[in-house]
């Protein structure tokens, strides 16, 4: 099935063996070229970054944020900061790292990804998002990252998941293995961007289901992007239900609401 393909291992395994062999060749042919900017066009950065350092400078950072959930804060204050929405109610996630925010030219970035087959894009969102965890991030690092995973219809009209895409340098530059069959989306749900905050949070209610137990360990739940929080809110909910120890959200941008 879809489903199945998705979380087995990626696009990859879901093709005909001489699709593989296509892939595996576009892959070495790649890495022997010189990195090419995804935005301007120009040189990228040495040794595998397809975006150059001025182009990257471009990038708005999520900072100051919620420590908690992510939502962008006014002001320059440093330190750990907590909103007071999650002082009022603690969403079940524990931590929330969101590298930048969702503006131009960033969101070019991440439309290219989602919604039109640029699957470089998703090398460059998750180099950039594996490194700012590495070096910013204020919470111990988990033992698995888990992409979060799409639908069957969702899966089927893109051929991919973008979550995935994002997890696989994540993976490589923090050493964290990186976990596709740990939970399933098994309804499918409307796109969260024009719904109110009530209305994302019943959208995607009893979306989730975990494929097992989970012994004890903590998790980074890897996104694109964070608005309300309500979908990572409910697959942290799933995921602790099945005996994660924690529950962190990691994404590329967080749009605000």
């Amino acid at each position: 099935t879809d489903c199945g393909r998705q979380y087995s291992g990626g696009p990859f395994r879901c093709q005909p063996e001489p699709d593989n062999m296509v892939n595996g060749w576009s892959i070495f042919v790649q890495s022997l070229l010189p990195p090419s900017c995804v935005l301007c066009g120009g040189p990228g950065q040495p040794p595998d970054l397809d975006l150059c350092a001025a182009c990257e400078l471009d990038l708005l950072p999520n900072s100051p944020a919620c420590a908690r959930c992510g939502d962008p804060l006014a002001g320059n204050a440093g330190g750990t900061l907590v909103c007071g929405a999650c002082i009022r109610r603690k969403p079940h996630f524990h931590a929330t790292y969101c590298a930048f925010r969702y503006s131009y030219p960033l969101d070019r970035l991440v439309l290219g990804l989602k919604f039109h087959g640029a699957i470089a894009h998703g090398r460059v969102l998750g180099t950039l998002l594996g490194r700012r965890v590495a070096s910013q991030a204020t919470a111990a690092l988990p033992d698995l990252i888990v992409p979060m995973p799409l639908s069957d219809a969702r899966f089927r009209e893109r051929g991919y998941n973008q979550a995935t895409e994002l997890g696989r340098p994540v993976s490589r530059i923090l050493g964290i293995p990186l976990r596709t069959d740990l939970v399933v989306r098994h309804r499918h749900t409307r796109e969260q961007a024009a719904l109110t905050r009530k209305d994302r949070r019943k959208n995607v209610r009893g979306a989730f289901a975990a494929t097992g137990k989970i012994a004890d360990a903590s998790l980074a739940v890897l996104d694109d992007v964070v608005t309300t929080g309500s979908t990572a809110n409910e697959l942290a909910r799933v995921l602790l239900r099945a005996g994660a120890r924690e529950v962190q959200v990691w994404a590329v941008a967080h749009a605000g609401h």
